[in-house]
């Protein structure tokens, strides 16, 4: 059993794809997955299990089966969650965690991808496709940012997205 991190893609932003997370507990607990835990209301998990990509695609099947909507969904293992929070380049900018996200893709060739996103590279939001995820540093908020808009446009369902905070909280959930 391995410590590791599952993100579903896309619930409970809105009034659609709505999931309690005691049923995301009780899905991921059926799946075989212990210490289960979730983060915040919006799709994370921490808990131990034999295999990150089998939680993932068995929580893919379970939204399907027991709430009849279907989310992507992305497992990591512990250690790679940590890989990911060090790699990140913009850490130091993050007086305001919110504004700094990170995109986990959904499939592997979504990093690459990254480098066709159109945004004003001499202004002051960055962004930087590291080996597992890509951090966005959007300096003046997410409601106007220009780099969040073009990368939702062109990247969105390719990728699911928490902003830093979440991500350090999802560091800190993880069994030990």
């Amino acid at each position: 059993m391995e410590s590791c991190v599952a993100l579903i893609r896309g619930i409970n932003v809105g009034k659609a794809k709505r999931l309690a997370m005691a049923d995301l507990r009780r899905m991921a607990e059926a799946l075989g997955a212990e210490s289960v835990a979730t983060v915040l209301n919006s799709g994370n998990l921490a808990c131990r299990h034999r295999s990150a990509p089998r939680l993932a695609a068995g929580l893919e099947a379970a939204i399907v089966r027991d709430c009849g909507f279907s989310a992507r969904a992305l497992a990591l293992g512990g250690a790679e969650l940590e890989a990911i929070a060090a790699g990140n380049p913009y850490a130091d900018l993050a007086a305001d965690p919110a504004r700094l996200l990170v995109a986990f893709p959904l499939e592997p060739s979504a990093l690459a991808d990254c480098a066709g996103v159109a945004y004003d590279k001499a202004g002051p939001e960055r962004l930087h496709a590291g080996d597992g995820a890509a951090y966005l540093w959007c300096a003046d908020g997410l409601r106007d940012s220009p780099l969040a808009a073009a990368f939702a446009k062109r990247l969105g369902e390719r990728f699911t997205i928490r902003n830093w905070a979440t991500t350090l909280k999802l560091l800190q959930a993880l069994p030990r």
